[in-house]
């Protein structure tokens, strides 16, 4: 167990304690009144803004912090204002004393100690660089140039909705067509004859795609039918023969800058965050004393891409 789980854990019990104890009343007590809700009272703060003091060393809201950003999470994401700040100021008051305790037992004089230390500060100075230069650069303006400068680059492409039934055998396949036009229901069919794992799910339904996302049997098939209509004949490919019913036809629709607002923050945190680091080395001198390894051949990497296959 790391330092940080021990502490987490010995912080998170002290938080949680007081709730679940208040949370079992005496056997003999009669259940009150349920209460309206109310709005919890803001945490309070003392004025001087000092939460604790561990042996001389002040503990403030920064502190706290600090923390939350380095243990926070999934582990306070569901705890009230006072159980997060109970949890995190534990947390704090047991580094400090910890840490204390290590000062006098002179572990920070190791080489290294020292070795790490200047790699943690180095660290946290490139992730405090890094994010700097996110928040100038990442603006609300640069996000929508680059959005508007994919979506003039998007050609409007067609695609169509389908449903299959895929099958062993041609003969098989043959048969249940002219069930489906005698009348038997395509999706029930789906359900009890595709050997595709999604036909037992949603009747054979593949939802939207577009030719390029079938294998090519597939997609030259669906592409040229038209909404409503059954394939006339089986359909082979690489995995058995195809019964399609097309359902839609539709232009794809390009998506609005909100829904891509996520992805393109992201593309552009990683570009600005590459072309500062890119600038660094440039301007800076290097030498290496030991040879570079030639790059590895990564397997699916752009050029080799899988073949399509139908989406259950």
């Amino acid at each position: 167990m790391t330092v940080r789980s021990l502490l987490s854990l010995a912080a998170l019990t002290l938080a949680l304690a007081g709730p679940l104890a208040a949370q079992t009343p005496p056997a003999a007590t009669p259940a009150p009144a349920p209460a309206q809700p109310a709005t919890p009272p803001a945490l309070q703060t003392p004025a001087d803004g000092i939460l604790a003091r561990v042996q001389g060393v002040e503990i403030r809201q920064a502190d706290l912090d600090a923390a939350e950003e380095d243990i926070g999470g999934q582990t306070t994401a569901q705890m009230s204002p006072e159980q997060k700040r109970e949890y995190l100021l534990s947390f704090v008051i047991d580094l400090t004393l910890a840490a204390k305790a290590a000062e006098q037992r002179n572990v920070q004089e190791g080489a290294d100690f020292a070795r790490k230390m200047t790699y943690y500060r180095n660290k946290l100075l490139v992730e405090t660089l890094l994010n700097t230069e996110t928040r100038t650069r990442v603006t609300e303006e640069e996000m929508r140039k680059i959005y508007d400068e994919q979506r003039s680059r998007i050609t409007p492409e067609e695609e169509v909705r389908a449903r299959h039934i895929l099958v062993e055998t041609e003969d098989e396949a043959k048969a249940l067509i002219a069930q489906i036009r005698g009348g038997a229901d395509f999706e029930t069919i789906a359900k009890e004859k595709s050997k595709d794992p999604g036909g037992a799910r949603n009747g054979g339904d593949l939802g939207f795609f577009t030719k390029g996302q079938m294998v090519p049997e597939f997609a030259e098939a669906a592409f040229a039918m038209q909404a409503g209509q059954l394939s006339q004949a089986p359909v082979k490919s690489q995995f058995g023969w195809h019964i399609i019913k097309l359902e839609e036809r539709r232009q794809r629709q390009i998506p609005s800058f909100e829904q891509v607002r996520g992805q393109i923050e992201d593309f552009l945190t990683r570009r600005v965050q590459a072309d500062l680091v890119q600038k660094l080395r440039s301007e800076a001198q290097v030498e290496r004393f030991v040879p570079s390894p030639a790059r590895p051949t990564i397997p699916g990497a752009p050029g080799t891409p899988a073949p399509a296959t139908p989406r259950p």
